[in-house]
């Protein structure tokens, strides 16, 4: 019997390999610049505009698409929040990495554009001409490809982003953690518009979720966060997402426990949890509360509510906005000291021998139309 070998596979075996996100755009730059057809008195005139229009309109193509790619990182990286999570995700300065590279990238092409440009007016006939494009081509086509791996990053973080909700800066948040299943959805789901998926077993919330509440003149941002075990240096992403919500973003946090042990975790593990959180973050308010009261009510003294049936909502409602800060007192505009009502200038029409004149009514001093009221 004859032993058949293993066969090694090869990259052509293996199919074709995915084309990176600078194929595309350089595609897209070398059609527009092929379609310039720029007009002159003469034929050398005319080669001479074409070629640097195809070398101009190309590299305007690539720098807008290289821009739009690191519009939406560039954004959320001046945001703290949005920031540390790409940060705890993707690894320390990797969005900034990757956005860094791309401005270079970008000077680079803004050089060989510029140079090029000055070689197509020195360029003697239509043959160096030509080879000025295609230099450019090419050098262009070498610099897009280096930043591949820098777009494919921007890419993975925008998708990771756009999966996020975007918390409005200045806002008050109130952020409700604690362990999976003990009810933080369904209450989220009672205290605002948010309706997180719910269901019986742990980790349903497996990202942040956003929903508002009215506080009359504010708008609260209510953030329902993954179940955190509090285990130090083996968080899963969930779990780093919900800290970071906490340490990061949080006005107030809702600490949300469970006595029932329905969730699978003893009380205790979760008093030893809140007992860190108020060591870790002393100038953060933590409303500790109780759900499930429709299964047990244990009667300890501490905010008790069932988002079952809404019982002790009201009250913790009160217990959150006792703990917000408050809001500034609105200023009433004021008047200027003196300052009559103006009176405002028209025109009316009235009948004239030849037709509709028009008068125009001028405003009279304020002494005059008090005078004329009385």
């Amino acid at each position: 019997m004859t032993r058949r070998l293993p066969v090694r596979r090869t990259r052509a075996d293996a199919g074709p390999v995915p084309a990176g996100p600078s194929v595309r755009i350089l595609d897209l730059a070398f059609r527009r610049g092929s379609r310039v057809a720029p007009h002159g008195k003469t034929k050398p005139e005319r080669d001479r505009l074409r070629a640097e229009l195809k070398i101009v309109r190309s590299s305007a193509t690539v720098l807008r698409h290289l821009r739009l790619e690191a519009r939406p990182v560039r954004d959320a990286m001046a945001r703290d929040f949005e920031r540390a999570l790409v940060s705890k995700a993707f690894g320390s300065g990797a969005g900034e990495r990757a956005l860094t590279r791309l401005e270079r990238a970008e000077v680079r092409i803004r050089g060989i554009t510029r140079e090029s440009v000055r070689e197509t007016h020195r360029a003697p006939d239509h043959e160096s001409l030509g080879a000025v494009v295609r230099a450019f081509y090419g050098r262009l086509s070498s610099f897009v490809r280096e930043v591949d791996p820098d777009l494919d990053c921007l890419r993975g973080i925008a998708r990771y982003l756009d999966a996020r909700p975007q918390l409005v800066p200045g806002t008050l948040t109130l952020v409700v953690a604690g362990f999976p299943n003990v009810g933080k959805s369904s209450l989220v789901a009672r205290l605002s518009t948010a309706r997180p998926k719910v269901a019986g077993y742990p980790f349903t919330t497996l990202s942040l979720a956003l929903g508002h509440a009215d506080l009359g003149f504010d708008r609260l941002q209510v953030v329902d966060t993954p179940g955190i075990l509090g285990r130090a240096g083996r968080a899963n992403r969930a779990e780093v997402e919900a800290q970071t919500a906490v340490e990061r973003a949080a006005t107030a946090v809702l600490f949300v426990l469970d006595p029932t042990g329905s969730s699978g975790y003893s009380l205790e593990e979760q008093e030893r949890l809140l007992a860190r959180w108020r060591a870790e973050y002393p100038s953060l308010p933590i409303i500790p509360v109780e759900t499930k009261s429709d299964l047990l009510s244990r009667g300890s003294g501490r905010l008790a509510v069932s988002a079952v049936t809404g019982d002790g909502v009201e009250a913790l409602w009160k217990a959150i906005r006792s703990r917000l800060p408050e809001r500034a007192a609105a200023v009433e505009p004021t008047a200027a000291p003196g300052r009559e009502e103006e009176w405002v200038p028209f025109e009316e029409a009235r009948p004239s021998g030849d037709g509709m004149a028009v008068e125009r009514t001028l405003p009279r001093p304020a002494a005059a139309r008090r005078g004329r009221a009385r």
